[in-house]
């Protein structure tokens, strides 16, 4: 846990709502991770060229908006394609924007990877391949090993979603499965340098996780993969068994020749965004502590230890004195049993709601920097003390919509979501939970 520096006040400043300060923070966790701030500090220099070609790709939600910085930064010629979500597309010049389903991968999202391996084959050694790779990449670049379909790396990725696996265990199956995931892409670039630019949405900001690791080397096996699937019971396709089974699907490892002259370079990361909303709190007279940039779990059970210490904070002042604010980031995870509208920030804040209830001093807000919590076009929402009493006047039951897993549909009635439309980057999920010292 990180305490930021404390704020010389001792209560929320008078001409600032909680509600706005946590959207204050959350567009400043926003603002910090935008590609055209965080990526022209990484880009190679004309001189590394020596005379190769300087070739762009790279996929994720933020890969358009990273390739419009290389595009204002960089002077010299370059081609290039890079593939992001629908909705995300930023105008390029020279750079050519694709666009495909996120998260459940399409046939458009097949034929832009296809095209993309196909641009980087028969590059030679004085070429630099520039690989832009932000979260959604995985959904983003499906290229099925011989023997799948894109209708089996479907199916796989909607089994993956609802079974409560983490990131890192989802994209260890994908990888397995993937003729350009888990370094394939960079081994398909050799002998060219390549060079990566990630805007991590992962916990600890493994590259190897971030869009299942196209570049790097990957630690993780087959088996690893199978074992995966045989905990959360997830039903795979027989062909998609079979590859993880017999090793055919094994992925690029660590040391691998192809790979030497690859390099990863961490341009924004979720505790960056962080720090930058803990800024916004100093200055607004609260005291912020960053429980970590990396917590996971089930979403609903996240959400009871926060609402629990919440409730601490505000009745004994313990772990903190209020006021203060509990930032934190990570991806929690939802395990579907009902047949609502999902969202994991949001059903992570409707588990803290059934815990602090009407609590007069807890605030929060919670959301996904990408714009998109699960698969709805919101990113998440925001609670306080008068939430249950507005929720009970349109006959909403907390506990129902919990067990349902329909937390977007509870928020959206209460006209209590955060919309933001697409904000070009993705640095996971963002968790602010406020205890005021005086009921406001």
């Amino acid at each position: 846990m990180l305490a930021m520096p404390p704020s010389h006040a001792d209560h929320l400043r008078a001409d600032i709502t909680p509600s706005a300060l946590l959207r204050q923070m959350f567009d400043a966790a926003v603002a910090s991770a935008q590609p055209a701030l965080c990526v022209p500090p990484h880009l190679p220099t004309t001189a590394e060229l020596q005379g190769g070609r300087l070739v762009v790709i790279g996929a994720g939600k933020a890969s358009a908006a990273m390739a419009r910085a290389v595009e204002d930064h960089w002077h010299g010629p370059l081609t290039g394609l890079v593939v992001t979500r629908y909705g995300y597309a930023v105008p390029c010049q020279r750079i050519e924007i694709a666009e495909a389903s996120h998260p459940v991968p399409d046939a458009a999202g097949l034929q832009a990877a296809r095209r993309l391996m196909k641009l980087v084959h028969g590059l030679n050694a004085e070429d630099i391949v520039l690989c832009l790779i932000s979260g959604g990449g995985s959904a983003l670049l499906p290229l099925p090993l011989p023997g799948l379909s894109l209708e089996h790396e479907q199916a796989v990725n909607r089994e993956l979603l609802t079974s409560g696996a983490t990131i890192s265990e989802m994209n260890t199956v994908r990888r397995h499965l993937s003729a350009i995931k888990g370094g394939r892409l960079a081994a398909v670039c050799h002998p060219a340098r390549v060079i990566t630019l990630l805007l991590s949405d992962v916990p600890g900001d493994s590259p190897v996780d971030i869009a299942s690791g196209p570049t790097v080397g990957d630690h993780t096996t087959c088996a690893d993969a199978a074992a995966i699937v045989r905990y959360y019971g997830i039903s795979l396709p027989a062909p998609a068994l079979q590859i993880l089974h017999s090793g055919a699907g094994e992925s690029i490892k660590p040391g691998d020749r192809r790979l030497a002259r690859a390099a990863t370079r961490m341009v924004a990361t979720p505790q960056m965004a962080l720090q930058a909303a803990a800024a916004v709190a100093t200055q607004a007279g609260i005291t912020p502590y960053i429980l970590g940039d990396a917590l996971e779990g089930e979403a609903r059970d996240v959400g009871k230890v926060l609402g629990g210490m919440a409730l601490q904070t505000a009745h004994r002042g313990q772990p903190f004195a209020p006021p203060c604010v509990l930032l934190s980031g990570g991806e929690t995870t939802v395990t579907v049993r009902g047949n609502g509208r999902g969202g994991r920030n949001v059903e992570c804040l409707l588990a803290l709601l059934a815990v602090t209830r009407e609590h007069p001093n807890i605030h929060a807000l919670m959301a996904d920097t990408d714009g998109v919590d699960g698969q709805e076009e919101i990113a998440g929402a925001c609670i306080g003390p008068d939430t249950l009493a507005r929720a009970r006047t349109q006959g909403l039951r907390l506990l129902d919509s919990l067990a349902n897993n329909d937390a977007h549909g509870f928020f959206k009635a209460l006209e209590a979501s955060v919309v933001t439309g697409p904000t070009m980057t993705n640095v996971n999920d963002f968790r602010a939970v406020l205890i005021t010292d005086t009921q406001v």
